[in-house]
C-alpha cells in the first residue's frame, strides 16, 4: 500500500544543481503554504547531495516565495560576523578568517554560493545562527563579544565574564565539539563546574536587572543580542554535564533538549525582530526539526524533545518541517574518538536494508530509490486507528521509528550520498 501511495504522490525532481531551473520544485509551493518558517533537514550529517538540495530549496523558497532569511544549525553568536560577508563585506577568500567552523565543517560550497547568490539575485538573503558555540563545545565564542560590550555599558560585570572565561580555559582548548567538551568538563573539580554555572546564572541576572541602563548606553538591539550571547553559555554549561552523562551512559531522559529549546527560541528570536513579513528558511538535522518527540535507541532509548516539536507548538501552521534522506546502502557516519581533536571521526557506514514501514523501503519498493524525489506527507495513508503506516526512517546510519507524516510535512529524497570534500578536522 504504501508503494502504491508513493508511486501515485511523489514527484519527481531533476537535478540538485541549485543554478538550474526550479519549475520542477513548484510541488513545494503548496507544501509550505503561507508558513513563516520551513525547515529543510538533512538524514546525515557532512552529505554532498544535502547541502545542493538545500541549495536548490532555498534558491526557489527566496525567488519564487518570498523568504528572506537563511537560519542553520550554527552558532548564534558566531553568526554575525558570517552574516556580513554573506551580504558582501571583506573579499570572496575571507570565509576561513569570518568562520573557521563554516570553512571546515562542511558549509563552505553553501556559504560561497550564498555570498555569490546575495551579489547577483534580486533576492538576497540575510543569515542568522540558532545555536550554542561550536554545538556545545565552546564558550568564548559568546562571552568574548559580550566582554568587549560590558567594558562600554557595564564594566562592573566584566569580572563575571572573566571568572567564567577562566574556567572554560582549563578545560577548552582549540576547536571541539559537545563530544569534547562533555568529558574534558568532568575533569575539572565539583567545586568549579559549580562555580562556573553559578557564575553565569549571576551574569544572565545581572543583565536582567540593569538592562535598562545597557540600553541608555548602546541600544535596544545591541543588549538583546549580549543577552541571548550569554544565554547560550548557560545552556552550553549545562550542555557539558548532559553530555558527559550520555557519553558515560548515565544520560537522562530529556538532557538532551536542552540545545533543543535554545535553538527554538533562537528562531523565535530572530523572526520576532524581523521586519514584517519575513519568513524563514531553517536549516538542520532531520532530528532536529522533528515536529514530535522520539527515542534515541543507540543512546539507550533516552527520550528527546526535539527544536520542532517547540516550534510546532509556538507557531503552529506557521511551522513546516521537510525531511532529506537518501536510498544509497551507505552513508558518512560520526564514530566517537577521544582521541580526535573534536571527539569523533567520520567513516563511510555500510547499511542494512530499509526497514518495512520506512520511508527509505516505501522509496524503495516503489521503484523511484534510483530518482530524486519530493514528496507530501500531510495525506499519507493510515491504518483503521488512525495511525501512520509510515512509522520510520533512517537516522544517520541507524533507523528511527516514529509516525513519520506526524514529525515531518514532506520528504526529499535522493539516491546517492557523496561525503562533503570540504570537511576538514
Amino acid at each position: 500500500m504504501l508503494a502504491d501511495w508513493f508511486r501515485a504522490h511523489a514527484t519527481t525532481l531533476t537535478t540538485l544543481d541549485p543554478q538550474q531551473p526550479l519549475d520542477d520544485l513548484e510541488a513545494l509551493r503548496e507544501i509550505v503554504g503561507d508558513a513563516r518558517v520551513v525547515a529543510v533537514g538533512e538524514g546525515a550529517h557532512f552529505v554532498e547531495e544535502f547541502s545542493r538540495a538545500r541549495q536548490r530549496v532555498l534558491r526557489f523558497l527566496a525567488e519564487r516565495c518570498g523568504f528572506t532569511v537563511f537560519a542553520m544549525e550554527f552558532g548564534f553568536s558566531e553568526a554575525f560576523p558570517l552574516d556580513r560577508w554573506l551580504r558582501g563585506e571583506g573579499d570572496d577568500g575571507d570565509l576561513a578568517k569570518v568562520s573557521r567552523a563554516a570553512a571546515e565543517w562542511g558549509a563552505r560550497d553553501l556559504m560561497q554560493w550564498l555570498r555569490r547568490h546575495n551579489r547577483t539575485s534580486a533576492h538576497p538573503v540575510r543569515f542568522a545562527g540558532i545555536d550554542v558555540p561550536e554545538a556545545g563545545g565552546a564558550l568564548r565564542p559568546a562571552l568574548e563579544p559580550v566582554a568587549d560590550y560590558l567594558r562600554e555599558v557595564d564594566p562592573d560585570a566584566l569580572p563575571l565574564v572573566d571568572t567564567a572565561l577562566e574556567i572554560s580555559d582549563r578545560f577548552l582548548t582549540g576547536r571541539g565539539s559537545g563530544a569534547t567538551a562533555g568529558p574534558a568538563w568532568a575533569a575539572l573539580e565539583t567545586a568549579e563546574q559549580n562555580e562556573l554555572t553559578a557564575t553565569l546564572a549571576r551574569l544572565v541576572l545581572r543583565l536582567r536587572a540593569v538592562e535598562p541602563l545597557c540600553v541608555s548606553r548602546s541600544s535596544q538591539s545591541r543588549f538583546d543580542i549580549a543577552r541571548r550571547r550569554v544565554e547560550a553559555a548557560c545552556h552550553t554549561d549545562y550542555m557539558y554535564q548532559a553530555m558527559n552523562a550520555l557519553l558515560s551512559g548515565r544520560g537522562r531522559a530529556g538532557d538532551l533538549s536542552v540545545r533543543e529549546i535554545y535553538m527554538a527560541e533562537s528562531v523565535r528570536w530572530h523572526l520576532e525582530r524581523a521586519a514584517p513579513g519575513t519568513r524563514i528558511v531553517l536549516a538542520a538535522h532531520n532530528n532536529h526539526i522533528h515536529k514530535t518527540p522520539f527515542s534515541l535507541q543507540f543512546a539507550g532509548g533516552l527520550t528527546t524533545l526535539p527544536m520542532g516539536q517547540h516550534l510546532q507548538r509556538t507557531l503552529g501552521r506557521d511551522y513546516r518541517a521537510v525531511a532529506l534522506v537518501h536510498t544509497a546502502d551507505h552513508v558518512p557516519e560520526m564514530y566517537p574518538d577521544p582521541s580526535a581533536a573534536v571527539g569523533f571521526t567520520v567513516a563511510e557506514a555500510g547499511l542494512e536494508p530499509a526497514e518495512p514501514g520506512s520511508v527509505e523501503a516505501a522509496l524503495a519498493d516503489a521503484g523511484l530509490a534510483d530518482r530524486i524525489t519530493l514528496t507530501d506527507l500531510r495525506h499519507a495513508p493510515r491504518d483503521a486507528q488512525g495511525a501512520p503506516l509510515l512509522n520510520g526512517i533512517r537516522f544517520q546510519s541507524s533507523h528511527l521509528s516514529t509516525p513519520v507524516p506526524e514529525a515531518f510535512d514532506a520528504v526529499l529524497a535522493v539516491p546517492t550520498v557523496t561525503r562533503d570534500r570540504t570537511v576538514r578536522f
